[in-house]
């Protein structure tokens, strides 16, 4: 983690980029069998919204921009709208332009229709980035270690499941049977070989398709829970192209996963007796001659690897909204699962919060365990520098490492209840200045209005139990 390459970057910064136009016509001229380009941006949700162009008008959208409401950030995960947001009738719902983001444009191979697909970022009135943009709360972020001299050096390992066609958007998830005539992958061997064997024409065109697309996929392991993966993405020198390669994954999974006649799932607890999918963080932080200042002869005892580890730990309860944002992620915090229940951090451990994995001096990281996979990209990478930065500037002692089994031992716990981890958010000074408190108040909103949602209503395990019985 300590290296400062990029594995290839697909997006390019603002400075030295091409124009936007002229980056869409030669891609053009190199893919001229693209038909139509899809522009998108990604919500609080990790939902891709926006809009298809048909090819020969790609250009100009990329020169005057892709208009979009601003209420697209203000919405629920069923596409609601969340009125008290303030981006809606107050300001009349405008259109709001969205541009490209440079080095973006890709083919997405999976489709039938030869298409490509490019990355948007969208700016106010007066031009400058809109706040309730998730890719932009990350940028911010990281622009406060660039002032200082200093490089976020990320990776990202992501978990999912991949499940049978449903008839129903509200069907139980099944695990999908890997040939016909085949058993359902009901059970996954961890580490598994044959698991993967059997579902490899999936998982082959997963691999051309991130290798078309510039994605640094790395390690394949087969996990605990019914036709379970995970997925390592390369580490890179820039934290918001870490979080972009993530968005794009997901997205490549599940076109991949569609093709093949089934379903791919982040959801953070789709079986309740099974393991549920994780989304984990390794940074490190370089600086500008690319040295990995978590490096030490004993990184663990004194400076910045200490001092980093020190805010994450100290600022998690605050940022679990974030790393646990809907109903179904706080299923996922039970004992034995892997998924850690309360701040603390040690040495090669699973069942922490921070682990700091085995590697060389030069490589000293750590590792954040607690996000699900089906928390937004851009917000968990966001929060995990920024609990880093507020420890490096402000040399947080994390306390002595865990050793043995933390789900025995008397911790205080995370907030385990989403309406909790709403409150924690919402009264948070750390994420009102790392986050913006116009942001802080957007997303809290916008969950508040989930979480109300959920509360009204009755479950058939409730009719099952009560109905008759009381």
């Amino acid at each position: 983690m300590g290296s400062a390459a990029d594995n290839g970057s697909i997006m390019r910064t603002q400075s030295g980029a091409v124009a936007p136009e002229a980056e869409v016509a030669a891609f053009l001229e190199e893919h001229g069998e693209i038909e139509t380009v899809e522009f998108f941006i990604t919500d609080a949700n990790g939902i891709q919204r926006g809009k298809r162009v048909p090819a020969a008008k790609a250009q100009r959208a990329a020169r005057d921009g892709i208009y979009l409401q601003r209420s697209i950030f203000a919405t629920d995960i069923w596409s609601g709208d969340v009125e008290e947001s303030g981006l809606l009738f107050e300001l009349g719902d405008p259109d709001t332009p969205c541009f490209m983001v440079p080095g973006s444009l890709r083919p997405v191979p999976w489709l039938e229709r030869p298409t490509a697909q490019a990355l948007l970022h969208m700016v106010d009135d007066e031009g400058r980035p809109f706040y309730g943009d998730p890719r932009e709360v990350l940028i911010r972020v990281t622009e406060r270690y660039r002032a200082e001299g200093l490089h976020p050096v990320v990776a990202t390992e992501v978990e999912f499941n991949l499940c049978a066609a449903r008839a129903s958007s509200d069907a139980a998830p099944e695990p999908p049977v890997a040939s016909p005539g085949g058993q359902p992958l009901a059970a996954t061997q961890m580490f598994g070989i044959s698991e993967l064997e059997e579902l490899d024409a999936f998982f082959h065109e997963v691999e051309r398709a991130c290798s078309e697309q510039g994605i640094p996929n790395d390690t394949l392991i087969a996990e605990h829970g019914p036709a379970q993966y995970e997925i390592n993405l390369g580490h890179v020198r820039d934290p918001v192209l870490a979080a972009d390669y993530t968005v794009l994954l997901k997205r490549v999974i599940k076109g991949v996963a569609f093709k093949h006649g089934m379903e791919a799932t982040f959801m953070a607890k789709p079986y309740g007796e099974h393991s549920g999918n994780g989304f984990h963080v390794h940074m490190s932080v370089c600086d500008d001659a690319g040295h990995n200042i978590f490096a030490s002869e004993d990184p663990e005892v004194d400076g910045p690897l200490r001092w980093a580890i020190g805010g994450v730990v100290a600022n998690m309860a605050d940022s679990m909204a974030i790393l646990a944002p809907n109903l179904n992620s706080y299923r996922r915090f039970v004992p034995g699962s892997f998924a850690p229940l309360t701040p603390v951090w040690g040495h090669d451990n699973r069942t922490l919060a921070v682990r700091v994995p085995r590697s060389n001096a030069a490589n000293a990281r750590l590792e954040h365990r607690v996000a699900g996979a089906d928390a937004n990209p851009y917000l968990v990478v966001a929060a995990v520098l920024a609990g880093a930065h507020d420890g490096l500037r402000h040399r947080l002692d994390p306390g002595p490492p865990i050793d043995g089994n933390a789900y025995e031992q008397d911790h205080t716990p995370l907030p385990n209840v989403w309406a909790q981890a709403l409150d924690r958010l919402e009264a948070s000074a750390h994420i009102a200045e790392y986050f913006g408190t116009d942001y802080q108040s957007l997303y809290s909103t916008c969950k508040r209005q989930e979480l109300n949602a959920f509360a009204r209503y009755v479950t058939p395990l409730e009719y099952s139990a009560y109905l008759r019985n009381v």
